[in-house]
């Protein structure tokens, strides 16, 4: 007679209505998903071509594309992520690993997560307040990158500290009782361990850079010109200099305007590549981050 096993033990009616409604949730969010992406692509993939990605928005030439605001949101991505990442990826570091516990330490981290919660549309408001009128910057795609970046920092801060909390303290002690500094434990076992949990929150940080329009209304502005190139590397170095310092609408700001315009179709095109980029990072992050999770 065969034994009886938790895997053979029948399920109670709760057990499997509680299944039931897990499966059913999760069914419900995928089929949204792809209801959503299914549709996009239904609507914007007939003005999705070649010209539509290497040309600019012009009503001279009439022409429609997106070259200039592509190259933008890449621009808004890397500036943001430079000042950002360092930024959250330290004092997470800090909050974790020298602070002491304490009533200041809860007071920095409960601020961070009521920034988390503030609407980008203030953070827009400030940004213009702030770098343009206080620090005299231009609308320009530095300036976005800014504002972006206060909006991001939380999520860096808070991803970065639940991955450092992930790594057991036997990696901390081991690495101390052989003699390493606290910073060279940090920075050659602490780290490397973190790097999965600190590359998500870099993920969900470039889906709101992406996806973000609001705040940069008021302060990257809405330009379309691609960058002025040639002349040996050192001109088209500075070319590219004087494009951060200048102003420039992202894709989400120029879905916005082409909508505004009644461009219905054009707008959806907009959406199709936006969900593209967004699956193409996602997708180049998780890889990166599985491969440092074997390691």
């Amino acid at each position: 007679m065969a034994e009886k096993t938790l895997y053979q033990k029948r399920l109670h009616p709760m057990e499997l209505f509680l299944k039931a409604a897990i499966y059913g949730a999760a069914s419900v969010s995928v089929a949204l998903l792809l209801g959503i992406i299914g549709y996009v692509f239904v609507k914007g993939a007939p003005a999705v071509n070649w010209s539509f990605l290497t040309s600019v928005t012009s009503s001279l030439k009439q022409t429609t594309g997106i070259a200039g605001n592509l190259v933008n949101t890449l621009y808004i991505i890397v500036l943001t992520l430079l000042i950002a990442t360092p930024i959250g990826v330290g004092a997470a570091i800090y909050l974790n690993e020298y602070a002491k516990a304490g009533k200041l330490v809860d007071l920095i981290e409960f601020t961070t997560e009521t920034l988390s919660g503030i609407p980008s549309v203030i953070y827009g408001l400030f940004g213009m307040v702030f770098f343009g009128e206080a620090l005299h910057l231009d609308y320009s795609l530095l300036r976005g990158a800014l504002t972006l970046s206060l909006m991001v920092l939380p999520l860096v801060i808070r991803n970065t500290q639940e991955a450092l909390r992930t790594v057991p303290d036997s990696y901390r002690s081991g690495a101390l009782g052989m003699g390493a500094t606290k910073w060279r434990m940090i920075r050659t076992i602490l780290l490397p361990s973190a790097m999965p949990g600190i590359l998500t929150g870099i993920i969900l940080s470039v889906g709101r850079i992406v996806g973000e329009s609001a705040a940069l209304l008021f302060t990257a502005g809405s330009d379309r010109l691609l960058p002025r190139l040639g002349g040996g590397l050192l001109n088209s170095l500075k070319g590219l200099g004087r494009k951060a310092m200048g102003s420039g609408g992202t894709l989400t700001i120029e879905l916005y305007l082409q909508m505004q315009k009644g461009k219905y179709e054009a707008a959806f095109g907009i959406a199709c590549v936006l969900i593209v980029i967004v699956l193409f990072i996602n997708f180049l992050m998780k890889l990166a981050a599985g491969k440092l999770h074997k390691t």
